[in-house]
């Protein structure tokens, strides 16, 4: 144990019991939500996360110094006065920059045809006076006039959605401060489609609002009535003929289109919903183009007219080696994001049904498309990096299959990415199933079992965690450390099926294949057990609250951001926005008592035991609607009562933040910097 104050915060345990499908559930820290949420006012529960918060800086106080040093390298490779690549959107070029020191970006436009720049939105003075700001949407109208825009001021994810007049620099209207999500402009510039979030933080409808009307008086789109755990989500097509209206979860869509030229017309309704079917649609030629997962789990291309939505011809049949992972549709091209033995993939199809991929320069690394809102541009905008090359923008010529870079981000301090090598090993699992894992060291690592390292996963929700570039990391790599990525089940690395394999009754294989990582890591002379620090967030908290269940010799060290840890009594609670919606990806255990018991046999809170633990930091966020703060309290609280060791154990709360921490590009990074100081003190020490 490292220098740490010898009295940390004890949360009082109070009586509290619940029964469900024949089991008795003890939860003597039950307390620490407060039951007037989303009201967070009782005095003792915010006394308890004050002191735990104390703790924190006391404990890491002695550490000052190395968080000081930590923030200022991170800092020092960020690019001060850093500036997007403009964009071509019809007469106008757009970008974003930061000033020197600033913590936010203003948004920016000039003329194609010449004339001096203009500023469209400045976040910096938007953000003035609040102690957290998030800049959602930015949408410049059709005609190029008005500009929707949506701030959250404080972390709760309810976005103030204003229409703001582009040659007068002001706000002219507002149109809801209970907004999540993209708008849609109606083609005539004089109206918008948005969407709203219920008192539990679901975007359950999609309303239009005609500019100079009364808010109060907007029609409704689209309602989600049939589901509650369905969110609904506006978008447009490519060729901007339609606006998209979206419901769904994590396993079912369901989409309707409205004429973007004639935004109050009844909704178009594609294709009914059907449990498990996904499917989006674009507009190009005239046609509809699908992208669905009916006859395959790694989906295939049909088209439609739109006439008749619902009947879809087929146009690329669904493949075992190849996942497509997206559609957009293009005059001249549909571009598909494809994933092939988990790596990534743009696909080109002409409309006379010529293909070809782009061709990239590296045998691993991570692409996608970047920011192309015109329908026949000339070149397509692509993103590119790897984990030794940094983040990179290409314009493509399909006419030369030629890429040209635009930009590559700049590390001011310095970066010789000859210094640095990169692996991608695939290690078993305890099933047979190889899992893929990204390394990343500075050449002259010893691979003899004595060197430290960083391990991070996620594994949910299909997300996938790119071998991209990171600033950050170099802090670790840079003092010897390796850092990796685990590929595991529940993100969708290897094909869609690799997602479906770690969701719900297979949720622990996701936990195997992360302990199962690091051991293949061991053997492959990377590391030693105990020189391991771990670190996943939300989904890839409640990855650290398992694994440090199942496996604490493993591991140095835990950092668990906003971690998603009282899992059995948050999807028992229908109220919370992070419940129904969730129940395709975890289970029911209301309903299910199959599904019940798996939860229960691995939820982090109700599976701390009596034994030793690693140094562990826990954070979260008190205006979270996503993983609500008392998750992270709970679990410390528990943790606190019950492990035997003496290893140091933090809980920070952040009062003023939501999900994402804090914002703004700096003070972001100081989170960083604490994380990283915690883990270079901590692995080892015990």
């Amino acid at each position: 144990m490292t220098d740490s104050p010898s009295t940390p915060p004890v949360a009082a345990q109070r009586p509290h019991q619940y029964s469900r499908h024949g089991v008795t559930i003890d939860d003597p820290w039950f307390w620490l939500k407060d039951q007037k949420y989303p009201t967070i006012d009782d005095a003792d529960v915010l006394a308890y996360l004050r002191e735990e918060n104390g703790y924190f800086d006391a404990a890491m106080a002695p550490h000052a110094g190395l968080v000081e040093t930590l923030f200022a390298e991170m800092k020092a490779r960020l690019k001060e006065d850093d500036a997007s690549v403009p964009q071509k959107d019809g007469d106008w070029l757009y970008w974003w920059a930061y000033r020197p020191g600033g913590q936010y970006r203003i948004w920016y436009r000039r003329p194609v045809s010449g004339g001096g720049e203009e500023i469209i939105l400045d976040e910096p003075v938007e953000a003035e006076g609040h102690d957290y700001f998030r800049l959602q949407v930015l949408s410049v109208s059709p005609d190029g006039r008005l500009a929707a825009w949506s701030a959250d001021r404080n972390g709760a994810e309810r976005f103030e959605l204003r229409i703001r007049d582009l040659a007068t620099g002001r706000d002219i209207e507002t149109v809801s401060t209970i907004t999540n999500g993209a708008v849609a402009w109606g083609a005539d510039s004089k109206s918008i489609v948005y969407t709203e979030v219920n008192d539990n933080w679901r975007t359950f409808r999609a309303r239009l609002h005609i500019l100079g009307s009364d808010p109060a008086g907007d029609p409704t789109v689209y309602e989600e009535v049939d589901d509650i755990g369905f969110n609904v989500r506006v978008g447009k097509t490519q060729d901007a003929r339609w606006i998209v209206v979206q419901t769904g979860d994590h396993q079912t869509t369901e989409i309707r289109l409205v004429p973007a030229d004639d935004p109050a017309a009844p909704p178009m309704l594609v294709s009914a919903r059907q449990e498990k079917r996904e499917y989006s649609v674009d507009s190009a030629q005239g046609s509809l183009w699908i992208l669905t997962n009916d006859d395959h789990v790694n989906f295939r291309v049909a088209k439609a007219d739109p006439a008749t939505p619902g009947v879809w011809q087929p146009v690329i049949a669904g493949s075992d080696s190849v996942y497509i992972r997206g559609l957009s549709s293009f005059a001249k091209h549909l571009l598909l994001t494809e994933r092939v033995d988990g790596l990534d993939q743009i696909r080109l199809r002409g409309h006379d049904g010529g293909e070809h991929r782009i061709a990239f320069p590296e045998a691993s690394y991570t692409a996608s498309l970047g920011s192309n809102p015109e329908y026949d541009p000339p070149a397509y905008r692509v993103g590119y990096a790897s984990m030794v090359t940094p983040q990179t923008v290409f314009d493509y010529d399909p006419a030369t299959r030629a890429l040209t870079t635009l930009k590559v981000q700049q590390i001011p301090s310095g970066y010789d990415p000859s210094l640095y090598a990169t692996e991608r090993l695939m290690v078993p699992a305890r099933d047979g199933k190889m899992v893929p894992v990204s390394v990343l060291y500075r050449k002259g690592f010893p691979k003899d079992g004595s060197g430290k390292l960083f391990l991070y996963g996620y594994g949910a929700y299909g997300h996938a965690i790119p071998p991209g570039f990171s600033t950050v990391r170099l802090s670790l790599v840079d003092r010897g450390w390796a850092y990796a990525i685990a590929h595991i089940r529940g993100g969708d690395d290897l094909g869609y099926d690799w997602y479906l394999k770690g969701k719900a009754e297979h949720r622990w294989n996701t936990f195997h294949d992360f302990s199962d990582a690091a051991r293949g890591l061991i053997a492959a002379g990377f590391t030693s057990a105990g020189n391991i620090a771990i670190n996943g967030g939300s989904a890839g908290g409640e990855l650290m609250g398992v694994v440090a269940n199942t496996d604490p010799d493993l591991w140095g060290a835990v950092v668990a951001d906003v971690p998603f840890v009282d899992v059995l009594n948050t999807m028992q609670d229908e109220s919370l926005p992070l419940t129904p919606g969730e129940w395709p990806e975890w289970g029911n255990p209301i309903t299910d008592k199959a599904a019940f018991d798996l939860i229960l046999s691995y939820s982090p809170y109700e599976n701390v035991a009596a034994q030793p633990y690693p140094p562990m930091l826990i954070t979260g966020g008190l205006n979270d609607p996503r993983v609500t703060y008392w998750e992270p309290a709970k679990w410390a609280a528990r943790l606190r009562a019950t492990k035997t060791d003496d290893n140091l154990l933090l809980l920070k709360i952040n009062m003023g933040a939501g999900h994402g921490g804090k914002s703004g590009r700096f003070e972001s990074l100081r989170e960083d910097a604490e994380a990283y100081a915690f883990v270079l003190t901590q692995v080892g020490s015990n």
